[in-house]
């Protein structure tokens, strides 16, 4: 087998800034230029896709970075038409890097006759000849369960902790982390594990599928600057409510870190004019302009963390070692001053 020298990017369509960034950054790691392998990706009059990469990657370890935000459908096919090419140009091991992983709130079935598509797509990813994943803070943690490959899920909350001890420096004895549902809790202990905060959980009822009937708030947010943690923001409409009630409870400020902005239909309006005075998400998702222009939103890099995940899986080394925040605080030294 011929000796790996270098890990190979390539990048589809979906977020080529975050691809763009990812080498850079390899590139400052390495000591050496690393550049995305040369390919083009198109499409038909009718749409079909087309792959045709450029350069030789016979007997190389190919990271395919793409995110199945939307379109998820095109750019899922993307991802999937990228493997096929790679695969039968006899590359050693492709491994699909997907920042966020679309469909992955199809994990179970809630109704009688309806899909696991979660399911349906790591089924598609392995058979198309995809040997690991490597994503960001998947929806359910059993996703990982649904692929007989390697699957490294990487989270945010490292990331978050250092924008919080960086942005609320000497504060953060008023900081309380809030769950916006009882599903949630998890998550945001581990952020608040991380900046020794206090937890409240913001507890949803629903009188039918998609309307939320009422909100509680558990736990006391008297003078604390509140801080709503969860994975994604679709809509904004129960993140805007959670904010609400929380100001109403007595809060002081509410901000949100969100992994996940997919910010679709009247999310980006609702964000602007809530009372929220930062939403905080990942560039998980190549975000348009409205998002970038608006004034309460604010997007964090993860290209440090997966460049660097990037080149301890092509190494063999530990890749779990980026979910603790004093590993990250090198890799991200210039971008904050946590403490």
């Amino acid at each position: 087998m011929p000796v790996m020298t270098e890990p190979k990017l390539i990048a589809g369509n979906a977020n080529k800034p975050l691809a763009q960034s990812i080498a850079r950054r390899m590139s400052m790691h390495r000591g050496m230029s690393v550049n995305l392998v040369d390919t083009r990706v198109e499409r038909f009059n009718d749409a079909e896709i087309f792959v045709e990469v450029y350069e030789n990657v016979r007997g190389e370890d190919m990271y395919i970075i793409q995110p199945t935000s939307n379109p998820a459908n095109d750019n899922l096919m993307e991802l999937l038409i990228m493997t096929d090419a790679l695969k039968r140009s006899s590359a050693d091991r492709i491994t699909a890097v997907i920042p966020y992983f679309g469909y992955a709130r199809q994990d179970r079935r809630t109704k009688a006759r309806t899909p696991i598509s979660a399911k349906l797509v790591a089924n598609l990813l392995t058979e198309a000849g995809v040997d690991r994943i490597l994503t960001l803070d998947l929806h359910a943690a059993q996703i990982q369960g649904f692929f007989d490959i390697p699957v490294d899920n990487l989270y945010a909350s490292p990331v978050f902790a250092l924008d919080i001890l960086h942005n609320f420096k000497g504060q953060l004895e008023d900081v309380m982390v809030v769950s916006p549902d009882v599903g949630g809790v998890a998550r945001a202990r581990e952020l608040a594990k991380r900046i020794t905060a206090p937890l409240a959980i913001v507890d949803k009822r629903r009188e039918k599928a998609g309307e939320v009937a009422g909100m509680t708030v558990i736990g006391d947010v008297t003078g604390k600057k509140c801080i709503i943690v969860d994975d994604i923001c679709d809509t904004a409409g129960t993140l805007c409510k959670a904010a609400e009630v929380l100001m109403e409870a007595g809060a002081t400020e509410v901000h949100a870190y969100i992994t996940h902005g997919v910010l679709s239909g009247p999310a980006v309006e609702r964000v602007k004019k809530s009372v929220m005075k930062t939403l905080v998400i990942t560039d998980s998702i190549d975000q348009p302009e409205p998002v970038k222009a608006a004034g309460n939103i604010r997007i964090v890099p993860t290209a440090p963390m997966f460049a660097q995940a990037i080149l301890n899986t092509w190494s063999g080394t530990s890749v779990s070692s980026l979910f603790e925040t004093d590993t990250l605080v090198p890799i991200y030294e210039g971008l904050y001053t946590a403490g």
